[in-house]
């Protein structure tokens, strides 16, 4: 249907202005609204309007973050912003570099543990070396079977970890892995920890989680992209306490905090990112003046262009300083736990959990006609159709937009996975929408 409603085939001639601002609305009319307080279907939501305008200012600019002789106010800005993270998330002698989403992040990552494990594995490659392997949790990201993909080490080499009823990983459980694997005769050298799982929103144990690492020698990467965030907000950083022993992290601050997609960055615990990733290239880039800054950048990334990511986040955190953003998340968290309480009061509403760390909230649905029922296989089955039915007539009627899942690993059928973000701010009211609208759509399944 869009296909014939917009005009999309590119013109011989271009087209008159008003014809142009008419196809911009007609887009701006059949997109999803991202920004609507009713849009809960993934780790995002609006945007910070600080971010978007310093998005704006950057597009305008057209600026290469490559080099400092192109972009020196914003290659300045990345390396203030960067080290600003750091001591927040406690590497005050680490690195780091804006990436093209957490998924890239995660395979620098891999890459910089490949590179400590088998220095040698940048110029010789894998050739002739017992096969590497990577753990991960088994309520991890697919990233990381996407990273060891990409960099020849194979998806079989990848180890999902079994976690606990909340979704953690098991250090016990890790250690026998490892174990079994050097048994095997095969190379252990990275372990990829989870803070906030894109489901459950859980935290794994990083504390416990590093003394494994550091007994085995292994590298500890920690996918923060998600439950990052809550590093900003003193009243929940307990969540992830351990992540100054860590030796790697991914961050999403276009998650939960709304800066505008894409704004990625991925922060080393000690200064090893330079010319590690990648060959030096300097003899591509001959600047007529000699800058402190110029080498260190390319040289980090597999990029060549880079977007100014980093200017939108140091814009929203110049305007709103660091005692804002900590209040916004503790609204967004708030407000998840009054959901959850909500959702625990109300007939045909079952948790997941009993308790959730992040503002992820994980709930079936029951509608009447299967209640008060003996809860055997071919119940589940059925209730295993309520959400993607549910979410059908949502959509349709463009109220509400709610993500929906199993969990096979667990045995878990298809239920609702609700986030909150930081924009637009979460009200009771919209807390209180979504279950009267999924009461609503699933009183006569």
């Amino acid at each position: 249907d869009l296909q014939e409603i917009l005009s999309l085939e590119p013109d011989a001639q271009g087209v008159h202005e008003d014809e142009l601002l008419h196809l911009c609305r007609d887009i701006v009319t059949y997109s999803v609204q991202t920004c609507h307080p009713h849009f809960k279907n993934q780790l995002y939501g609006g945007t910070d309007p600080y971010g978007l305008a310093g998005a704006w200012l950057a597009e305008a600019l057209n600026t290469n973050i490559h080099t400092y002789e192109v972009a020196p106010v914003f290659v300045l800005v990345e390396h203030a912003v960067l080290q600003h993270v750091l001591n927040i998330f406690g590497f005050p002698n680490g690195d780091g570099i804006f990436a093209p989403g957490g998924s890239m992040s995660n395979m620098y990552g891999m890459v910089l543990a490949r590179y400590k494990a088998i220095p040698d594995s940048k110029v010789k490659g894998l050739s002739g070396l017992p096969p590497l392997v990577v753990f991960a949790s088994e309520d991890g990201h697919y990233s990381v079977k996407k990273a060891a993909h990409w960099l020849g080490i194979g998806t079989e080499n990848v180890i999902l970890v079994k976690t606990d009823c909340y979704g953690k990983m098991i250090p016990s459980d890790l250690i026998c892995c490892i174990q079994q694997t050097i048994m095997e005769g095969k190379k252990p050298f990275f372990v990829s920890a989870t803070a906030g799982t894109t489901v459950l929103g859980a935290f794994d144990p990083l504390e416990q989680l590093a003394d494994v690492c550091q007994q085995y020698g292994l590298w500890l990467h920690v996918d923060a992209c998600w439950g990052g965030t809550l590093m900003l907000s003193k009243k929940y950083c307990h969540c992830l306490k351990g992540l100054d022993r860590v030796d790697s992290v991914a961050w999403n601050p276009h998650k939960m905090l709304g800066a505008p997609l894409q704004c990625a960055m991925f922060l080393t615990k000690e200064k090893v990112v330079d010319h590690q990733l990648l060959l030096s290239m300097c003899n591509l880039f001959v600047n007529s003046v000699q800058y402190i800054f110029s080498c260190s950048i390319r040289d980090k990334s597999v990029q060549c262009g880079r977007k100014v990511d980093a200017f939108k986040l140091w814009l929203m955190w110049k305007a709103r300083g660091s005692s804002e953003f900590e209040s916004l998340i503790n609204d967004a968290m708030d407000a998840s736990r009054y959901l959850k309480e909500r959702i625990q009061a109300r007939p045909g509403f079952r948790l997941v959990l009993d308790e959730f760390e992040c503002t992820n909230v994980c709930f079936w649905f029951i509608p009447p006609s299967l209640r008060g029922q003996e809860e055997n296989e071919e119940w589940w089955d059925k209730i295993h159709n309520v959400a993607p039915k549910i979410k059908e007539k949502l959509i349709l009627s463009g109220t509400l937009m709610i993500g929906y899942q199993p969990l096979p690993h667990r045995g878990l059928k298809n239920f609702f996975r609700f986030v909150t973000s930081c924009h637009p701010s979460p009200s009771y009211a919209d807390m209180d929408h979504v279950w009267q609208d999924i009461e609503r759509h699933g009183a006569d399944l």
